[in-house]
């Protein structure tokens, strides 16, 4: 069996974190890059991540997500928030970016600029937003798997209020919309939860060959 199968078997949604122990910078680092390395279309990325770690703040979202002790006992929380109503000014900024990271004139790459603003452009707001909060899966794919790797455990959430963690945090002026939540740490030895065979469909009834 591949590492990375025993690792999929390992982790599970931790229901309670030992709020002693904290992620050391050095592996925070690591998820951060496995974050930032993640698959996007067309590679915008059109989303950021919020690292919230004032307590205060922390206790605040805490009645937002239902509750859920998580939020303030592990040792680190992400909130993914989707860029609202994007447009031009993204792909331009992304443009750049590629234009300066491949030492690649910028007016070569206007014909897939133009591409992609016909097919985005082209989209009410509220299709934008429901395809911008999808890329933040593919980048808490990534967090879950790099944090398997390193025996860290990661509860991802959407059990919680948009509108009260948008407030909280003060995404609406930022153009952004929270659309998920992830925290990370460690399980507490009296998590019931992590002793659960793992449910999940067979191989039979998942896949579909045609």
């Amino acid at each position: 069996m591949s590492n990375f199968i025993k690792n999929a078997n390992w982790r599970y949604a931790t229901k309670k974190f030992d709020a002693t122990k904290k992620v050391s910078d050095a592996d925070l680092q690591t998820l951060k890059d496995a974050i930032r390395l993640s698959a996007s279309s067309y590679g915008l990325q059109p989303y950021q991540v919020i690292l919230v770690e004032n307590p205060e703040l922390r206790a605040q979202l805490q009645p937002a997500a239902w509750g859920q002790a998580q939020l303030v006992d592990a040792s680190h929380v992400l909130v993914f928030a989707n860029v609202t109503n994007i447009g031009n000014a993204e792909i331009d900024a992304y443009l750049n970016n590629v234009a300066e990271t491949r030492s690649l004139p910028l007016d070569a790459l206007q014909g897939y600029g133009d591409f992609m603003k016909s097919k985005i452009n082209s989209l009410t707001t509220e299709q934008k937003n429901i395809w911008t909060s999808k890329q933040t899966y593919l980048a808490l794919g990534n967090l879950l798997n790099a944090a398997a790797e390193l025996n860290i455990d990661v509860t991802p959430m959407e059990g919680f209020e948009p509108e009260k963690v948008n407030e909280i945090l003060s995404l609406n002026e930022k153009g952004l919309n929270a659309s998920l939540i992830a925290t990370i740490g460690y399980r507490h030895a009296e998590d019931a939860t992590q002793s659960y065979a793992k449910v999940r469909k067979s191989e039979q009834e998942l896949f579909i060959n045609l």
